[in-house]
């Protein structure tokens, strides 16, 4: 898709510009009062630009057709699946010498073919056998293997920011702060109703 587009996109700019440089040597010849000298170094440059925006429309022109291909969707194609056993449409359609030849003798009897002509029908009709459409990729390796890439710079950058980013926990995080800032809590008789000191027993000095 990149391909295509760079080559239209290339395409209209060339025309534009050639269109756009014809026009301005158009005018400066009219002002001037000459014809096509090549004692003006001006004419002469823009005509060597028109040659050359020509020959780049050209090459652009060139390689839209190498990387274009046709694919008419309205005929039968042709697909490996393991649900559907049998294509719109045989794999090989444009057949050889010898694959007429093999067609003609798969008209006969079977038990005449060698295990390779029957092999060779096969191939065709279909690319692939089930065994070979049923076969694991090693991709699950690659994929594994980047998945554990990322937990691991991720894991890494975690580590270097509570090294060297973050700050350290607070002093009333550690020791004997907590147990202090409870009780402290406690005698406030912060949140009586349903909070933390309706859980305490002010009577006995324990939790209900």
């Amino acid at each position: 898709m990149f391909h295509l587009a760079a080559g239209r996109v290339g395409s209209l700019a060339a025309k534009r510009a050639t269109a756009a440089l014809s026009t301005s040597s158009a005018r400066m010849m009219a002002s001037h009062g000459h014809g096509t000298d090549d004692t003006h170094p001006p004419f002469h440059q823009q005509q060597l630009l028109v040659s050359a925006l020509d020959k780049l429309r050209q090459d652009d022109r060139k390689r839209f057709r190498q990387v274009s291909t046709a694919v008419d969707m309205s005929k039968p194609l042709y697909t490996d699946s393991v649900d559907v056993p049998l294509p719109d449409r045989p794999y090989k359609e444009v057949l050889t010498d010898a694959d007429k030849s093999l067609k003609q003798k798969e008209k006969g009897p079977w038990n005449q073919l060698s295990k390779e002509e029957k092999l060779a029908l096969y191939r065709l009709k279909f690319l692939k056998t089930y065994p070979e459409m049923r076969h694991s990729t090693p991709e699950w390796k690659t994929v594994l293997g980047v998945a554990f890439f990322f937990l691991g710079l991720t894991g890494f950058v975690v580590w270097w920011q509570k090294v060297y980013v973050f700050p350290k926990r607070p002093r009333t995080f550690e020791g004997d702060w907590p147990e202090k800032q409870l009780k402290r809590m406690l005698d406030m008789r912060i949140n009586p109703v349903q909070g933390i000191s309706s859980k305490w027993d002010y009577e006995k000095g324990q939790w209900k």
